[in-house]
């Protein structure tokens, strides 16, 4: 399997206020870990800036426009209480974007079988027009929307394994019929959504909570009985993962006790998804993970599996 990695120093200058989780170091502690010697196969570029079109893909110009505009010229600011700007974060965000789509266009011409793109600042909370829970556009649903648009798929299913529910990638989804979003995450838990009973308007959103408490054996279970089922009947031509590291027992904003054999086992089992229709086409992107250390050896043992196909 060669798989691609993709990430830029940029993504490090996406400065958040002091004690904010989602900082430069958790994109430290991933590089560190995929420099070891058994990732040496991996194919490693840097990302491109994404262009305003391609971001248009799921948000509106104007939306767009209006954060660029507040991105600071010194200093911090805050657009929420959870989602803050610094002079670096604009080009962050066109990077991780950017990035993103490159694998996007590698895998779908065969160049790669998948891609991982570890950068910040993450996505899948920010919606249509709405930035929220650190995020500001939706890299998931943007390199879907790529990958329809340039490359001709025809359906495209983002699985999400992120503690916290991706509300913005449903909330762009909801009335698409070639889009599937499928997501675990812990219920009740920020930002509230993620209910079995949110469906989407075509019947293409797919909800499995767990319980806070819950561990290695709830998730593969709603892997298993929810989650493969319904991702396998959609029958994607590509598949985007949003790889959030949080559900991991150590990490500070939830309650689950996932282990990385989990995240390992996730990947695999998505990986058979995509090969079954998608000619194994995968794109993940980072999402969360907060603890440094699962957060390091979960994405490695994500890798890891992709790597071995």
């Amino acid at each position: 399997m060669t798989t691609l990695l993709v990430t830029h120093p940029a993504c490090l200058d996406h400065l958040p206020p002091a004690g904010h989780p989602e900082r430069p170091d958790r994109l430290r502690a991933i590089n560190q870990a995929l420099e070891a010697e058994r990732f040496q196969l991996l194919v490693r570029e840097q990302a491109p800036a994404a262009t305003l079109d391609l971001i248009a893909l799921c948000h509106p110009v104007d939306y767009v426009e209006e954060i660029r505009a507040a991105n600071p010229k010194e200093g911090i600011i805050r657009l929420d209480a959870d989602t803050a700007m610094s002079p670096g974060t604009f080009e962050a965000v066109l990077r991780a974007i950017g990035g993103a789509a490159m694998a996007t266009d590698e895998v779908m011409t065969g160049k790669v079988h998948n891609a991982f793109c570890p950068m910040r600042p993450p996505g899948h909370h920010a919606e249509t027009m709405r930035p929220m829970g650190f995020c500001f556009f939706n890299t998931a649903a943007i390199i879907a929307r790529h990958a329809q648009k340039k490359h001709g798929a025809e359906r495209v299913a983002v699985v999400d394994f992120d503690v916290h529910h991706g509300n913005g990638t449903q909330d762009i989804f909801w009335s698409d019929p070639t889009v599937m979003y499928c997501s675990t995450h812990q219920m009740p838990l920020y930002p509230g959504t993620g209910a079995p009973s949110e469906r989407g308007r075509h019947n293409n959103i797919v909800n499995a909570p767990l319980r806070a408490g819950d561990g290695g054996d709830e998730f593969r279970a709603a892997f298993e009985t929810v989650i493969l089922p319904r991702a396998t009947a959609f029958s994607p031509d590509f598949l985007v993962i949003s790889a959030g590291f949080d559900a991991h027992m150590r990490d500070p904003l939830a309650n689950l006790n996932l282990l990385e054999p989990d995240f390992a086992w996730a990947t695999q089992k998505l990986m058979e998804v995509a090969d079954m229709s998608a000619k194994g086409r995968i794109v993940s992107v980072l999402e969360g993970g907060y603890d440094l250390q699962a957060l390091a050896g979960s994405a490695a043992a994500h890798v890891t599996a992709l790597m071995r196909g």
